[in-house]
């Protein structure tokens, strides 16, 4: 790792596990990754942005999921969220690239949240710019699959911690 990634902070974030009646959990398919290559896939990730100064990890639970995805906090129950918090670095040709250049990768706390709504509730284009082109329900053993690698271990993470309680 370079000195110069080594002396950035980690962006201090919040990401959701949203999860519906089936046991079946939210993906959305990003547009800013539209066009660039990848590593065999499409990528899709679970909800997840940073933590506003000030704001509590429910709170900025709350407003990325309504950012993200149009779900409004009275359609979902917040079940739990992980005991410690999850790190992962951004690769090397990502740094400086993404968040003004402030951060080497994120520092997350996850929730895991029950939705309660219906599929009609989700609004994509429910906060301008838009995350999500499109999104979908999967089970929960293939996110890892689903996310870019460098997120791997951290979804493999969650998805354990939150087993018996999906």
């Amino acid at each position: 790792m370079s000195d110069d990634k080594a002396n950035l902070p980690y962006r201090p974030c919040v990401g959701v596990m949203l999860v519906n009646g089936q046991g079946l959990v939210f993906v959305g398919r990003r547009i800013d990754t539209r066009g660039q290559p990848d590593e065999g896939g499409v990528y899709w990730q679970m909800p997840q942005g940073g933590i506003d100064e000030g704001e509590d990890l429910h709170t900025a639970a709350y407003r990325e999921l309504s950012e993200e995805t149009g779900v409004l906090p009275e359609q979902v129950t917040l079940i739990a969220q992980t005991r410690e918090e999850l790190f992962y670095d951004l690769p090397d040709d990502l740094v400086g690239k993404l968040w003004k250049g402030q951060y080497r990768g994120q520092r997350q706390h996850w929730v895991l949240a029950r939705f309660g709504g219906e599929d009609s509730h989700v609004k994509l284009d429910a906060h301008d710019p838009a995350e999500f082109e499109e999104w979908k329900w999967v089970e929960p053993d293939l996110l890892p699959d689903l996310i870019v690698p460098f997120k791997k271990r951290v979804y493999r993470t969650v998805l354990e911690e939150f087993r018996d309680l999906i």
